[in-house]
């Protein structure tokens, strides 16, 4: 009838038509996230702003790698001759596999592509390196940096040297166009707290007798 009431739009009809302000401010985020990290990536090709400076980033990029973290540190477990050596030693190789484990989990379950600036030539990859979020530098960095300042006696000027080695590996991972920039600071707060768990989960001849044995 002329008179009758219009029916109702479908839910999902109504949805899209009136999105939720939490819906609009993710997306609007989202779109600056990728707008400023495109910006910031200077040195994401020989072409770019920083071009030249890319050798110099890929330098960085290489420091904050798993595989020499990894080598390195079972190196010194190796070649260690004191307990308490091998027992920071071996919670840094946890701490480090924890890391590596925990943040192909995460990008695998989010799957989030590289930026599209990104130029695929990232020192020894995997399947998941692919995607971008979170960054596991920016994570290794944070979780390296944590790990040194409270087990390692250092000079204050050598604490600030890690402080500054932490974050410019982050900031080199969106300089590179390897990640934007809400994976890297997603990277630095999962790091900071990977940290907590290894700090709760210490290994030590107490905890894990059989472990320290074979060393």
């Amino acid at each position: 009838p002329a008179g009758a009431a219009a029916a109702p739009l479908p839910e999902e009809d109504c949805m899209k038509l009136n999105p939720s302000f939490v819906g609009i401010a993710l997306s609007s985020l989202l779109a600056i996230d990728l707008w400023a990290s495109k910006r910031l990536g200077v040195c994401a090709g020989e072409g770019s702003a920083w071009g030249s400076a890319r050798p110099l980033m890929k330098v960085i990029e290489v420091s904050g790698h798993g595989i020499p973290w990894l080598l390195g540190t079972f190196y010194g477990l190796c070649q260690s001759d004191s307990s308490a050596a091998r027992e920071v030693l071996l919670n840094l190789l946890f701490a480090l596999l924890l890391d590596l484990v925990m943040v192909a989990v995460v990008k695998g379950l989010v799957k989030r592509p590289r930026p599209i600036h990104n130029k695929m030539d990232m020192f020894v990859t995997i399947s998941v390196d692919k995607y971008s979020f979170p960054s596991g530098h920016a994570t290794r960095a944070a979780l390296v940096c944590r790990f040194v300042l409270r087990h390692l006696v250092l000079a204050v000027p050598l604490r600030v040297l890690v402080v500054l080695w932490a974050l410019i590996v982050s900031i080199s991972r969106v300089m590179l166009g390897r990640h934007n920039m809400t994976d890297v600071l997603f990277g630095l707060l999962l790091g900071y707290a990977l940290y907590g768990v290894v700090e709760r989960c210490w290994l030590s001849p107490a905890t894990a007798p059989t472990l320290f044995a074979l060393w």
